[in-house]
């Protein structure tokens, strides 16, 4: 709880970690300063790409009090405009899925070593982020929670299987370690309601711990204040939801 008199202070800066098959990729780092140890966040950006508003939720994750790292996972395309590199991944049908994985398990194995943290670890991803933040807890030990929101292809026919997303992350629930929160707006078309009640009713066969939240009023991207799609009262309630899902498995 912040109080007046507390002291305050980030770290915030670009920085370089291995990724998927040892490559070298770029990452944004922000922590707390102060007497620690903290627990850790690891952030899976979204389609729109390794934007403003990712920038921006790691430093808000960092202020609340966590290690906050959010690896560029369309580092390889190239550099330019947020825009233009998500616009050639786009083109390009995507990134592979454990290309994914591999870079956001090297961002939780980067994160993990630090001497500051307090050995807990969550992912966190929106939109395609929170689909490729489910398949790397599904497929990587060591994260200590997981948040979903509104990841769309979670749920995948076997037409819509390719070689860059071989399986659908459904069929890897089995794999999950860690508790799981999911946010879903009931106007989104992907992942739409009845989408939402397989993963569900999977992760209930399988007595996974879970917590999902679905907002009327809400579609795709509600959290997006500088979109048409921003719902502020189901954003302000979702956002609580995060923080205190993360409190109760990370702190």
């Amino acid at each position: 709880m912040y109080q007046t008199d507390m002291y305050e202070g980030l770290l915030a800066e670009t920085i370089a970690m291995q990724g998927a098959n040892g490559d070298t990729i770029n990452a944004f780092f922000a922590r707390p300063l102060g007497r620690g140890p903290f627990p850790a966040m690891v952030l899976a950006h979204h389609m729109p790409g390794w934007d403003q508003w990712y920038r921006e939720t790691t430093l808000k994750f960092a202020h609340q009090g966590y290690i906050t790292i959010s690896p560029n996972l369309y580092f390889r395309a190239g550099h330019g405009t947020p825009e233009d590199v998500a616009a050639k991944v786009r083109a390009d049908g995507g990134i592979p899925d454990d290309q994914a994985v591999g870079d956001l398990a090297g961002a939780m194995r980067y994160v993990r070593a630090l001497p500051y943290g307090n050995g807990k670890v969550g992912i966190f991803g929106t939109c395609s982020g929170g689909r490729h933040s489910y398949l790397t807890a599904c497929q990587t030990p060591g994260f200590d929670a997981v948040v979903d929101c509104w990841g769309g292809r979670v749920v995948m026919t076997p037409d819509q299987l390719n070689d860059k997303n071989p399986v659908s992350p459904l069929d890897l629930t089995k794999g999950l370690s860690c508790p799981i929160l999911g946010l879903f707006g009931n106007d989104d078309s992907s992942p739409n309601p009845e989408q939402v009640n397989q993963h569900e009713a999977e992760l209930k066969k399988l007595g996974k711990t879970y917590e999902f939240h679905r907002y009327d009023g809400a579609g795709h991207g509600f959290f997006y204040y500088n979109r048409a799609a921003y719902r502020q009262a189901q954003a302000v309630d979702g956002w609580e939801k995060v923080s205190a899902f993360l409190e109760k498995y990370l702190a």
